[in-house]
């Protein structure tokens, strides 16, 4: 254990470096996520004759696959424990964003016969091929296995993400620093359509999936450098380890380490993956077709949605007053954390409302609908900074990742949901004039989908609130 004091005898603060390698973690993380939702229907659709119900599906099972790859990620993340396990993580999703920039060559491959070409011959080798629902086939097959590995390592983010922070933050810190990485997400999703596009647009979509998924890369090197536990982190003096560790006498009394199955019978893990199951799914969304809104219902090129994409997850952005707020709660009001967090998550809860209002009011302006789902997103990353914050308040340190990977697994299960049967309703909305609520076409489908995401954080709080009133410890015996 380092002992040492900084010269002028101050508390470090090498926890707030941690912080920040978790934050560009994410950064990139939401990078590699938006190469495809921004470069599929410009680029890539025309390519591979793809619809809207064939981008539901890879979106939705890159959703199923992180579903699944979370309930591992989690256990895997607390066996090989945060440093080699995080490096594991993000290893494996950057090989899987490098690996999409083939699935045109393999394509080529498989439908024309011609393996041994660059990206504009694979382009060639496809336009000649006649049968294009092969085309289809075969390409969405592809990206499907490149989503596959992507997700498996994406899986391990979180769990690694969330223990990383129980390891060096006390509890009254937890929603704070969470908000604080979890704005990286924010600013992937923020730099990535004033990026990507003019990556696909100047040197072809591929070089998108390669640069960025390189990305990954270079943060692997920073994580092996600098992260240690703190009790043995040189960086770290005696009087932060001391600041990080001030809620460590309630470990012992939580004893020995919880099996994966144990995790299931409490109330606190069911309360944890429901309220994921109820709002992950709108953050995917907005994720996955936020860009598509804009070319779908208001005609605009991968190009010229860049500033509105930009200005929405620069909205976003506010979420940081998720960390902020519980904060206030739990040291001004003297509120214990969880009774802290969720009335932080009931006040956020009402914001997704507006949702609805997105499309009648964008008819006057694309403005109106962008500032609002800004809002929405502000208000799903500010209640996921707290959700992820109450794993960590009532569960052992050694069973946070568990816990996170169920949660995460329950909302990635809703992800998929989502995606897929927003595909097809887009596809059927749009192809036999459907109407609602004065809506019709595509728009009424897009209407349709903010509408069920405005009732769901307001759902599910009730849902967690009635399976855990109150704030209680897990006590393993």
């Amino acid at each position: 254990m380092n002992t040492e004091l900084k010269p002028d005898g101050k508390m470090t603060g090498f926890r707030w470096v941690i912080c920040a390698l978790l934050f560009f973690a994410l950064t990139v993380n939401y990078l590699d996520r938006q190469v495809l939702s921004l470069t599929w229907v410009e680029f890539i659709a025309p390519e591979f004759h793809w619809t809207n119900e064939d981008y539901g599906t890879i979106a939705g099972l890159f959703s199923l696959f992180y579903a699944i790859g979370m309930l591992f990620a989690g256990r895997f993340v607390d066996w090989l424990d945060t440093r080699k396990g995080y490096l594991w993580a993000i290893g494996i999703w950057s090989f899987g964003a490098c690996l999409h920039a083939f699935c045109g060559i393999a394509t080529s491959g498989i439908t024309a016969g011609k393996w041994f070409v660059g990206f504009e011959g694979a382009r060639e080798a496809i336009a000649a091929v006649s049968d294009v629902s092969k085309v289809v086939n075969v390409s969405v097959a592809l990206f499907v296995l490149a989503r596959l590995v992507l997700a498996v390592g994406e899986a391990g983010n979180f769990p690694a993400a969330i223990k990383a922070t129980a390891e060096y933050f006390p509890k009254k810190d937890r929603a704070f620093s969470t908000s604080i990485f979890n704005s990286g997400s924010t600013i992937g999703a923020l730099a990535a359509p004033i990026t990507i596009p003019f990556i696909a647009k100047a040197w072809g979509w591929e070089m998108a999936f390669i640069i960025i998924g390189a990305l990954g890369f270079v943060w692997m090197g920073f994580w092996q450098w600098l992260y240690k536990k703190p009790a043995v982190n040189p960086r770290v003096n005696k009087a932060e380890l001391e600041y990080i560790m001030q809620d460590s006498a309630e470990e012992p009394a939580r004893g020995k380490k919880l099996s994966f199955i144990q995790c299931f019978r409490y109330r606190q893990t069911w309360a944890f993956a429901i309220g994921k199951f109820m709002t992950d799914g709108v953050w995917w969304f907005l994720l996955f077709w936020a860009p598509a809104y804009l070319q779908s219902v208001y005609g605009m090129s991968s190009t010229q949605v860049a500033l509105p994409l930009f200005v929405l997850y620069m909205i976003t952005m506010l979420s940081i007053v998720g960390g902020w707020l519980p904060s206030y709660f739990i040291g001004k009001k003297k509120m214990d954390p969880y009774a802290g967090r969720m009335r932080a998550m009931l006040i956020f809860a009402f914001f997704p409302l507006l949702a609805v209002l997105a499309q009648p009011l964008g008819a006057y302006s694309y403005w109106i609908a962008v500032v609002i789902i800004g809002i929405v997103a502000a208000a799903h990353q500010a209640w996921s900074a707290n959700i992820f914050s109450t794993v960590g308040d009532m569960f052992p340190k050694s069973a946070v990742a568990t816990v996170t990977g169920i949660g995460g697994m329950a909302g990635g299960m809703a992800s998929f949901i989502f995606n897929k049967c927003s595909g097809v309703l887009f596809d059927y909305s749009g192809s036999s004039g459907m109407a609602f609520m004065g809506f019709e076409g595509i728009e009424a489908g897009y209407f349709i989908i903010f509408c069920i995401c405005s009732v769901l954080y307001l759902a599910g709080w009730v849902i967690m609130k009635l399976l855990v009133p109150r704030y209680k410890l897990i006590e393993v015996k």
